[in-house]
């Protein structure tokens, strides 16, 4: 089962249990651990000779990127928010912010993305964003708190280049492919709480590039334009919009059979779908306003910095909108041409 064969609500919250259920019990076995060592081999090699400390970092990645998946809160990403949570993502600048304790719904959880967000490496190739795992750490050595973050790529996406690689790569090792999840690992990031967000360091200038084009009529974020890697402003950007007026959540129930499978395998079974609120129209404006426009232009989406009642600075999203009074012409560009009689 996956989201591709379903549109309803009752749908999106049968699909995710019935993923939740296959991640969980893929997590479980000695394939999950051994692709999770291949993939954190290059840190690793950092205590080459202290083989506690690297049993240490790997079990917790394990718990980080793992457990997740049957503890955590989960989420659904309607399709139609998908353009909304990309452009925040794209234009997210958090250098020099301090992220507090509470920016997250939960302390771990899992957001599905029946529409995939594409993103390019630093090296040039695609892949998918399928979901997104998080869940918040404590550095008892070093006091440092944040949240771990994992991005994982469908591994059945007809339009993945890089679940195309794979299937290659696989096709001579069917027994090794049926061992994978429905879902594979491929970035890890690190929000912290309570310290300010570094700026991102430069990719080096020599570095090899093989650009890969994205799949028409997706969303694509490239790395090395973003200030932190795509996961980490994906979900962030998904945190601070689904509390957001623009945003509804709504708790679809769950059929019986979906229900009992959870229940047996401990699971919580309790999915948010994040969808688009419906406008409402607005009562008419009282008072004469002190100026007006003679056109209609287009405002980019963009991050607002706002202060609470407390002192403290957040931000809100405002989406891309038309501003102007209707019928007057829309500027497009640097020029205005009035037909008029």
């Amino acid at each position: 089962m996956s989201f591709r064969a379903e549109k309803t609500l009752a749908g999106y919250a049968r699909a995710a249990v019935d993923l939740r259920l296959r991640m969980t019990e893929y997590s479980r076995g000695r394939f999950a651990q051994q692709y999770l060592k291949a993939f954190l081999e290059p840190h690793l090699d950092r205590n080459p000779d202290d083989p506690a400390a690297q049993s240490r970092v790997l079990d917790a990645f394990s718990r980080a990127a793992h457990q997740p998946w049957q503890d955590g809160e989960p989420y659904v990403l309607a399709p139609a928010m998908t353009a909304i949570i990309a452009a925040a993502a794209q234009a997210l600048d958090l250098t020099g912010d301090i992220v507090g304790n509470d920016v997250a719904p939960s302390d771990a959880g899992v957001l599905f993305l029946p529409e995939p967000i594409y993103e390019r490496g630093i090296h040039g190739h695609i892949t998918s964003i399928g979901a997104i795992a998080w869940a918040k750490f404590h550095n008892q050595s070093s006091g440092r708190t944040g949240w771990w973050i994992t991005g994982w790529a469908d591994r059945d996406d007809p339009l993945d280049p890089a679940a195309a690689r794979r299937r290659h790569q696989l096709a001579e090792a069917p027994e090794l492919a049926a061992q994978f999840g429905p879902y594979v690992l491929h970035s890890f990031a690190e929000i912290p709480i309570g310290t300010p967000i570094t700026a991102p360091g430069e990719p080096p200038e020599e570095i090899d590039r093989d650009w890969e084009t994205a799949p028409d009529g997706r969303y694509c974020l490239d790395e090395a334009a973003l200030r932190m890697r795509a996961v980490a402003a994906v979900l962030y950007a998904f945190w601070r919009i689904q509390e957001q007026p623009l945003a509804t959540v709504a708790h679809p129930p769950l059929d019986r059979p979906a229900r009992r499978r959870a229940l047996r395998a401990s699971l919580r079974h309790h999915t948010r779908v994040v969808m688009l609120r419906r406008t409402k129209p607005v009562a008419a404006p009282t008072g004469e306003a002190k100026w007006h426009y003679r056109v209609r232009f287009i405002v980019r989406g963009h991050w607002r910095r706002l202060v609470n009642a407390d002192g403290q600075p957040y931000r809100i999203w405002i989406h891309s909108h038309i501003k102007g009074p209707d019928g007057a012409p829309l500027l497009l560009g640097e020029t205005v041409s009035v037909l008029a009689r």
